[in-house]
């Protein structure tokens, strides 16, 4: 399978993804030699921040390049290229950490299985990603310039699983999953410089424009931008509108 993450762009232009992130971290409230998994670690800045309560983190991502990304940045933990839908672990965590990654799982309920199966009894799983009308307005905008420009190409494929919290919280409970808490707020994010908006279609739309040309995707990107300026464009800053859920169930 062809990796389509860009682990350096990600680093340089996306870090706003594990800073972000740092606020989830507290409802996790990792503490010494606990054994907790790190689901879509990225490009491991978030696994670092756990191990330093002294627990025990291994971090897994379906991405080869974030993953040796992640070795680079720190060779004093653990990292593995692991799709969430093949893990085998069996009741080996104290907790499951994921941030930002789990709308990226077309098939949430068998992610939320694997999950439950490898967390111990009375184990916990904390986690945010993007919920209901996360980039809404950047996915309209996204699919109407395709749909003048290449009106004779293939429809775009979603790449995305956005629900609402009583969709995700119903499914955690279907698995076996206690839903402690459950939290749905919108989050406007900066994106950074004045192509931010082109660094973020060029990093998260990889996979549903991976069929265009160069020139294509450039004039598709223009496109979208002349679309959201005056809606998403600020004081010379690009804001993505961002919304996400918080959830925390044990087992």
């Amino acid at each position: 399978m062809v990796d389509e993450w860009q682990s350096n762009l990600y680093d340089d232009k996306h870090h706003f993804v594990s800073k972000y992130g740092k606020g989830i971290l507290e409802l996790l409230e990792p503490i010494k030699d606990e054994k907790i998994l790190d689901v879509g670690c990225g490009t491991g800045d978030l696994a670092a921040e756990i191990s330093k309560s002294g627990a025990i983190v291994r971090g897994i991502d379906k991405s080869e390049s974030m993953i040796q990304t992640a070795k680079s940045k720190y060779s004093h933990l653990n990292f593995d290229t692991v799709d969430i839908l093949k893990m085998n672990f069996n009741e080996e965590f104290d907790a499951i950490f994921s941030n930002a990654a789990l709308h990226w799982l077309l098939q949430p309920k068998e992610g939320l299985q694997k999950i439950y199966q490898s967390l111990r009894k009375g184990g916990r799983f904390v986690a945010e990603f993007g919920g209901k009308n996360n980039v809404l307005e950047i996915r309209n905008a996204l699919q109407e310039a395709y749909n003048d420009l290449f009106r004779d190409y293939p429809p775009l494929k979603n790449p995305w699983y956005f629900p609402s919290i009583a969709e995700y919280t119903t499914l955690m409970e279907e698995v076996g999953f206690t839903v402690h808490y459950a939290r749905y707020y919108s989050r406007p994010t900066p994106l950074e410089g004045a192509d931010g908006l082109a660094n973020w279609l060029s990093m998260f739309g990889e996979g549903m424009l991976k069929h265009l040309q160069t020139d294509e995707k450039r004039r598709l990107i223009e496109n979208v931008e002349k679309r959201l300026k005056s809606t998403l464009y600020v004081n010379h800053q690009w804001i993505a509108d961002y919304c996400r859920i918080q959830v925390i169930g044990n087992k």
